[in-house]
């Protein structure tokens, strides 16, 4: 139960991955910096938690990617979000915050807001990219949208959903942090040695589809770079598990490689060039100035049912942003250890290129930063008008 015995001060809040529990986070500090005797259920990560939500269900029961990884776990993830709405309806919170994670959220929120509590979506669902008709269900769902991008509103807008563009918390963490070189000494990664840093995802589906395949572009890169070194944080001790599973099969020689349990900020910071699954990381990637290429693969029936539903021809954000391919995307078929390593050499020594991704990026954290928590906090407040201060 709540450690709140008064509903009028309870936020329902669901993330479900690591994105999602560090923009839940971000947010529930805002609100709480506004009126701390707010009080947070739901599920989310370590972040949130630690920032004072209570957790019902854990987080990585819905961090699932791909379509036959979903149905595997259906049933699973059904029940949860059953079990969920049964605790929402009979605890009425003041306000639900459904954080991306859109395939379990909309449906909870559409059965909240029919019993009368307000919801809102905080990161607003790719329809530009796929499944375009799902606005409408985010019509029914939704007492208020919050978009990170802003060419987000104005799609919605058109579809009468009442949206709020508030920018990328991302923008605002990331503007400030110290140079490479500070945070290769944090560390304990020499300065003036070539730093690769791997970023296979934060799932445990990702990594059973992906963490060979980093492991094998690492020895091909160490064959032909002398020195390089090899920064590989993780959002899970599963994860992790998964990526030393792979070094055992793979039994690589001389690799000087550091794996981390989170960190993945400071990872890419130090790094000279970074090796990305698609996600939320290749968009900190940008935000940090970091050149990268980005690559996924995932079960080849989910690869077929996703691509044939696609609109864009990219899947990176920092490419969906700039509405032109900025960052290699080497994905699927075209992701193997040799293209990957090609690719990730040619970012090492490239200047140009290297000086071409600078000014992109600089121009996107200009877009995104909006001062997000702040403003997504007072687009808030009116749906908890009848919470005390």
């Amino acid at each position: 139960m709540p450690k709140s015995t008064d509903r009028a001060y309870v936020i329902g809040i669901v993330a479900g991955e690591a994105s999602g529990d560090q923009l839940g986070a971000h947010l529930m500090r805002s609100l709480l910096a506004r009126n701390p005797r707010l009080h947070f259920v739901g599920i989310g990560g370590p972040k949130m938690e630690a920032a004072g939500a209570e957790i019902l269900f854990p987080m990585e029961k819905l961090a699932v990617r791909g379509y036959v990884e979903v149905i595997r776990h259906y049933w699973e993830i059904v029940g949860i979000r059953r079990r969920l709405r049964r605790y929402f309806l009979r605890n009425p919170p003041a306000l639900f915050i459904g954080v991306d994670a859109p395939d379990f959220n909309l449906d909870l929120e559409i059965d909240l807001r029919k019993a009368g509590i307000p919801t809102v979506q905080y990161v607003a669902p790719a329809v530009w990219a796929w499944r375009r008709e799902r606005i409408q269900k985010v019509k029914q769902a939704v007492s208020a949208l919050l978009t990170l991008f802003p060419f987000e509103t104005r799609l919605y807008e058109g579809a009468g959903v009442p949206v709020c563009y508030v920018g990328h918390p991302l923008a605002d963490l990331l503007a400030d942090l110290p140079p490479p070189e500070l945070v290769r000494e944090e560390l304990r990664v020499p300065i003036g040695v070539p730093v690769v840093a791997m970023l296979p995802g934060s799932r445990v589906s990702e990594l059973e589809n992906m963490a060979e395949l980093f492991v094998r572009t690492a020895v091909k890169l160490n064959e032909q770079i002398e020195n390089i070194r090899f920064l590989v944080p993780f959002a899970s001790r599963d994860t992790k598990a998964l990526f030393e599973a792979a070094l055992y099969r793979v039994e690589p020689e001389n690799l000087n490689l550091t794996m981390v349990i989170g960190h993945s900020l400071e990872a890419m910071a130090a790094a000279d060039v970074v090796l990305v699954a698609s996600g939320t990381a290749s968009l900190e990637a940008a935000l940090l100035k970091r050149p990268m290429v980005i690559t996924y693969k995932m079960n080849r029936l989910s690869w077929w049912m996703l691509r044939k539903r696609a609109y864009l021809s990219f899947v990176g954000m920092p490419n969906i942003l700039a509405g032109e391919s900025v960052v290699p995307e080497l994905l699927q078929d075209a992701a193997t250890p040799e293209t990957l390593a090609e690719a990730v050499k040619t970012l090492l020594y490239d200047k140009d290129a290297r000086a071409r991704l600078d000014t992109h990026f600089e121009s996107m954290r200009h877009d995104l930063r909006q001062n997000t928590a702040e403003k997504a906090a007072a687009a808030l407040m009116p749906l908890l008008s009848r919470v005390p201060v």
